[in-house]
This record gives structure tokens, sequence and C-alpha cells, in this order.
């Protein structure tokens, strides 16, 4: 098995799970259909072909949290272009400067080929919506050996400089990871419903998927150690 691990960073990202109508949700993270869907879009995978869907939406899928990011919401008004009447109102809601890094378990053939498609990608990616586009490359790395957990212990940290300030006294961070249980995990698991069965605009279809919460130790490359200062230190001085 190999491991394709991705950077989600964006100014706006919006991963919604169950969001209809006119208010439009987001989930905390992204979700498996969400990334699942960028990838089937680089590739070229038409929205009805379920049969080429089907090897990618049986990838096994994890995400760590490497900046959570500000929940936003956006109040949208709208007329009808030719008619001039008013359109329903409705909600959006965006994740804010929110950083992740997403990987996808399975063979490396597969895994290659949506590598190379993410370089040059036949349709664009985009995190969740097409209104917020990546500000980084998405492709990180192709890991040939260890799990999808491995993976994610591996990458290097990806938050930004000035969250990072934050943490400058600790060695390394402790990063939340979500990831699809093991067989053996089952009982402890939570169930989202983002595991895409078909994209097709007429009958879009989502089921239900196990994931577990742990975390990972990744190492501080902003890290500072001050010198130790002790006012007393003096007095000692003083009295030697």
């Amino acid at each position: 098995m190999s491991v394709l691990t991705l950077r989600l960073a964006g100014p706006l990202q919006s991963w919604g799970a169950s969001a209809r109508f006119a208010r439009r949700t987001t989930e905390s993270v992204p979700t498996k259909s969400g990334v699942i869907g960028m990838l089937a879009a680089a590739a070229g995978i038409e929205r009805g072909d379920d049969d080429r869907l089907w090897p990618l939406a049986a990838l096994r899928f994890g995400v760590r949290i490497d900046q959570p990011g500000t929940r936003v919401r956006d109040f949208q008004t709208a007329h009808h272009g030719v008619t001039g009447k008013s359109m329903p109102l409705s909600e959006r809601f965006y994740l804010a400067d929110a950083v992740f890094v997403a990987a996808l378990e399975g063979d490396h053939p597969l895994l290659a080929e949506l590598h190379a498609a993410l370089r040059a990608p036949v349709y664009a990616p985009f995190l969740g919506r097409r209104s917020c586009p990546p500000s980084l490359p998405v492709e990180l790395h192709l890991h040939d050996h260890g799990g999808l957990q491995d993976a994610l212990r591996e990458e290097p940290w990806q938050a930004s400089p000035w969250y990072r300030k934050q943490f400058r006294g600790r060695d390394e961070v402790e990063l939340t990871v979500l990831r699809e249980a093991d067989a053996h995990e089952q009982n402890a698991a939570d169930t989202l419903r983002d595991q895409p069965l078909s994209f097709a605009a007429e009958h879009r279809r989502h089921t239900l998927r196990t994931q577990v919460t742990c975390s990972v130790p990744i190492p501080n490359p902003s890290a500072r150690h001050l010198p130790r200062h002790d006012p007393f230190d003096a007095l000692d001085e003083e009295s030697a």
C-alpha cells in the first residue's frame, strides 16, 4: 500500500456533509466526499461516471488539522437576472485561514496517477466549493512505505508562520487526526455521511463511513528556547 498526502490551504474552505437548500454549513475538517471529488475532477472523471469513481471512493482517508481556522458566515441576497424577482435568502459558512493535511491510502498505480493529475489537472482543484481556490499547490508526497497514520506523522507541520509563533516555546506539537477506523476500532468510531457513491447531478448519493480521532506529535520548526532569567541570580553573585 502507498499513501498520497495533500495540503489543503486557502483563504476560505467549505466542506459540507449535510448542507441543503438555503443554509450551506461546513464541517470543521475536509470531508472524504469533498477530497475525492477534487481528485476525480483533477483526473477528468465526469460526474455521472460511477465506474471510474468507485476505485477513488474505496481509498482509505484521513486528515490532520494543522491550523483549525475560524468559522465565518456569509449572508447572501440575489435577484433573478431576467425577471428581477427576489431569490431566496441564503447563508453560506466557511473556514477562514485553515490548513489541513489529507491522506489517501491505496494501491500505488492509482495514487501515482492521481498525484500526476494534481500537477496537470483537467479541472482546477478547489477546497469544497468552486469559490474557494487553494493558495498553494495541493499535492505533497507519494509515500511508498508505512500506512495512513505513519504518513500523517511524517509530514512536516504546514501551519502558517504567524500561527506557529503561538507555539514557539514547544519543541513539538500534538496535532489532531481524524482517519477511517480499522476493523478492530469500529466500536469506538464515529459515523459521518460523506462516503461518496455517486456525484451524478440527478442522483448524488453518499453513505455512512466510520472514523476515529487521535493525535500525532510533529516537530515544531519555529521552536525557540529563551535564555533562563532569574533576578535572584544577581543577589547570589553579590553575596558570594
